[in-house]
């Protein structure tokens, strides 16, 4: 009955380390602990009787070996069959010479810890069948040690004393603290560790070894009594052979008959002889053993019935292979599946999840953030007129009003000018798509369960399937945010509320005080050149009455000579108009005969703006052309009554030549300076070309200020439109559609009976982890039904 017991944990030991589980059941078994060179090895070599595990110098134990002693009955003397055997776990032979096995444990222990001096946690499991030898289970740890020596690693300490301290730890285990009698027992390191975990010391035996190599004079008997250091166990002593021995090969027989020798001839021990010795350590052990199994079964099983819920609970999570055959089955699951599915994807973006997270945002929170936190952000970030300078706006102010003079800011300016600036709303509208977008991918991609993970091929189908209803709407809902932004600038509402009228933003412009431009210096004579006027006589005659900016009249009224004069000065005539007023040449007879006489070429410095404009409209008309046009700005300059010629000046007969276009020829045959079609481009180029350094007017200033003001504040309309109809066009178009049609599209593209075995096609390590649950169940219930019957076996 006791020995069942020993065997009955050996075989659940080597199926639980089969299963890869040998950690979850904690057997009972004895742990030999020690320090280097205290004698383990030795220990363990008397108690089997043969000589069978590595020695040397330094660290020789650098693995824990698990070793199970199993009693086979005497053989029959008329049997030639062999009687003892060593087999491992790692390999299946049978070993009949011990000299091999201690060479199969350095090999293993090399394959596995390495050549230097390392440890390795991984376990060597050996049996040894022998009639010699009780049922024992012994684990023997590698030395403790204080310093690396060699190639050791230079935390070896620590990593022996960890190894050790996660076997002592385990309440089910038995402490064989051994320790060296010739070392004052204070400085044990296995009774140190050995009351870490054990206290009270209720599970510790105590063996002190080199009982034979004590000074003379000396003895341990308080030790082994326990009057020195108090063990529930004891202490047991024993004499191991000395190294000399081991040279001259002594048999373990002569070592065992030369130890109890020693124990019942020595004066201090002879009385206690019956308790010391390897023959009473290995009685003891076994006795301590069977105790100690049997008081552990309760608990034993109460683990197994624990290990057995979990096992049961995770092998439910895999689900059953069998059912996979069945073409119902299969439908209803895969269904099942995918209303999982399509439910979680809806409940993330609703954020009606069970398992939301509190560490980061998810699902529909990101989908708020992106419209609020970062589409917003981009949107106040743009600059409603950062891309225009005053010259863009002041040529297209030019551009809009054609030949023509406008007396107000034209509204195709305008509309010319804020089209460009909405379409800057566009790329962050289309952004804002693409962000939703990916998000919704990602919460699809992190729509799974423990269930579904068991089929990737289902999963990964799900997965493109919601990503391909996410494309085909990524289209339509980037076409429609297009749209709305192509709808702002397709129809410029100035009647809006929130709009500011132009009337009183050029109130604004006008009522803010603005920097007057420096006035031009005036020539020293103003009287009139042979009693005509000059142009500077013109504009301090205009100024006398009521004037806008820059001598052009206020809104109520404005002159076409006044406009234009005001565009001549604009093009860069104005600083030579100082030159040629400061030194007046005299001019005899009307003004057409001007023509005749030398002057510069058009655009040219020294050019007066009055020369410019009268050859210019000689070019087209003649220099003498119909009097209302020639001599208009002349008759309207005088004060007096004069009269107003209605017809041709025929002052000057017998100098005019032929008139209209044909008077452009006749000048061009004559090498005169009047311009023709060759000489007007490069005039045009002249002003173009002079324009960017020109000098902004008053006038042109305010109405730039008076455009970038309308910009701003129809942008911020736009802006603030876009911004609220962008997300409701994402939300319908995209993500309510989606979460409206996912359950529909996962089964109109996937509940297919042709599918069903390849959706379900399981994981390949799937089924291996589900048939080691399987078995590590199986396992659990047979040694759970092994300890119910040894349980109501009588003790």
């Amino acid at each position: 009955m006791d020995s069942d017991l020993i065997k009955l944990v050996n075989r659940l030991q080597d199926t639980f380390s089969n299963l890869g589980a040998g950690g979850e059941l904690d057997m009972p078994q004895l742990i030999v602990v020690g320090s280097q060179s205290a004698g383990k090895s030795s220990v363990l070599e008397n108690i089997v009787g043969r000589d069978f595990l590595p020695r040397g110098q330094g660290i020789v134990t650098r693995r824990p070996l698990v070793l199970q002693l199993i009693h086979t009955p005497s053989p029959d003397p008329a049997t030639p069959t062999y009687t003892e055997w060593g087999q491992f776990l790692h390999i299946d032979k049978r070993f009949t010479d011990y000299n091999e096995i201690r060479k199969e444990i350095e090999q293993e222990t090399f394959r596995v810890a390495g050549q230097n001096k390392g440890i390795s946690k991984l376990p060597i499991s050996l049996k040894i069948y022998s009639p010699d030898v009780l049922d024992l289970t012994l684990v023997d740890l590698p030395g403790l040690t204080k310093i690396p020596v060699g190639d050791q690693p230079s935390d070896i300490e620590r990593q022996i004393r960890g190894l050790v301290v996660d076997y002592i730890s385990k309440p089910n285990s038995v402490i064989l603290a051994v320790s060296a009698a010739n070392v004052d027992l204070a400085n044990s390191d296995a009774l140190k560790l050995a009351r870490s975990v054990d206290p009270q010391g209720r599970r510790t035996i105590g063996v002190l070894t080199k009982l034979d190599l004590m000074d003379a004079g000396t003895n341990a008997l308080d030790i082994l009594t326990g009057r020195v250091y108090p063990l529930k166990l004891g202490f047991i002593g024993v004499v191991n052979r000395s190294q000399q021995d081991i040279n001259s090969e002594k048999s373990m027989t002569d070592a065992l008959d030369s130890e109890a020798e020693f124990f019942r001839n020595h004066a201090a021990y002879r009385n206690i002889a019956h308790k010391n010795g390897t023959k009473y350590l290995a009685r003891t052990l076994n006795q301590v053993l069977i105790n100690h199994i049997r008081d552990k079964l309760p608990d034993m099983k109460a683990r197994l019935n624990t290990l057995m819920g979990q096992a049961q609970q995770e092998l439910n999570s895999f689900g059953d292979a069998a059912i996979y055959g069945d073409k119902n089955q299969q439908g209803a699951l895969i269904l099942r599946l995918m209303n999982r599915f399509a439910h979680d994807f809806v409940a993330s973006i609703e954020g009606t999840k069970v398992d939301i997270s509190t560490k980061e945002l998810s699902g529909g929170a990101r989908i708020y953030y992106i419209f609020n936190d970062v589409f917003g952000h981009a949107l106040a970030c743009i600059d409603s007129t950062s891309n225009l300078d005053n010259q863009d706006i002041r040529t297209a102010i030019r551009n809009s009003t054609g030949p023509r003079p406008s007396l107000f800011v034209p509204e195709s300016a305008f509309d010319l000018l804020v089209k460009p600036q909405i379409k800057l709303l566009e790329s962050p509208s289309l952004r804002c798509v693409e962000l939703v977008y990916e998000e919704l991918v990602k919460i699809c991609h992190n729509c799974t369960s423990v269930e579904l993970e068991r089929f990737p091929r289902l999963h990964a189908q799900l997965i493109e399937c919601v990503s391909e209803l996410l494309r085909e709407r990524l289209g339509p809902t980037s076409e429609y945010a297009q749209s709305l932004i192509e709808i702002q600038a397709a129809y410029i509402n100035t009647n809006h509320p929130a709009f500011i009228s132009g009337s009183a933003a050029a109130a604004q412009a006008a009522t803010s005080p603005a920097p007057k431009p420096a006035q031009p210096s005036r020539p020293q004579s103003n009287e009139p050149i042979n009693g005509v006027p000059t142009l500077e006589d013109e504009d301090e005659s205009s100024a006398e009455e009521p004037v806008g900016v820059n001598g052009v009249l206020s809104r109520d009224g404005r002159s076409v000579s006044s406009t234009l004069h005001d565009r001549t000065r604009v093009t860069g005539s104005a600083p030579t108009a100082k030159a040629s007023s400061s030194k007046p040449h005299p001019v005899h007879g009307p003004r057409h005969s001007s023509a005749h006489s030398q002057a510069p070429q058009p655009g040219a410095p020294g050019t007066s703006p009055h020369s410019a404009r009268e050859t210019f409209l000689n070019y087209f008309f003649g220099q003498n052309g119909p009097g209302p046009i020639a001599g208009s700005t002349v008759d309207r300059s005088h004060d007096g009554p004069a009269p107003v010629p209605t017809g041709r000046d025929v002052s000057n007969a017998e100098t005019a030549g032929p008139t209209g276009l044909m008077a452009g020829k006749r000048t061009l045959d004559g090498n005169n300076a009047a311009f023709d079609m060759k000489s007007l481009g490069k005039h045009i180029e002249a002003i173009s070309s002079s324009e960017p350094g020109s000098q902004i007017t008053l006038r042109e200033e305010m109405e730039t200020s008076l455009i970038r003001s309308l910009i701003s504040s129809y942008f911020a309309i736009v802006r603030q439109s876009i911004q609220d109809l962008i997300p409701k066009a994402i939300m319908h178009f995209l993500v309510n559609y989606t979460s409206q049609q996912v359950q529909n599209r996962l089964v109109a593209s996937l509940y297919k009976p042709e599918l069903f075995a390849d959706l379900l096609n399981e994981d390949e390590a799937l089924v291996a982890e589900r048939t080691r649950v399987k078995a590590l169940l199986d396992a659990y219930k047979e040694a759970f039904k092994t300890l119910s019957e040894v349980n109501l076996k009588p003790i």
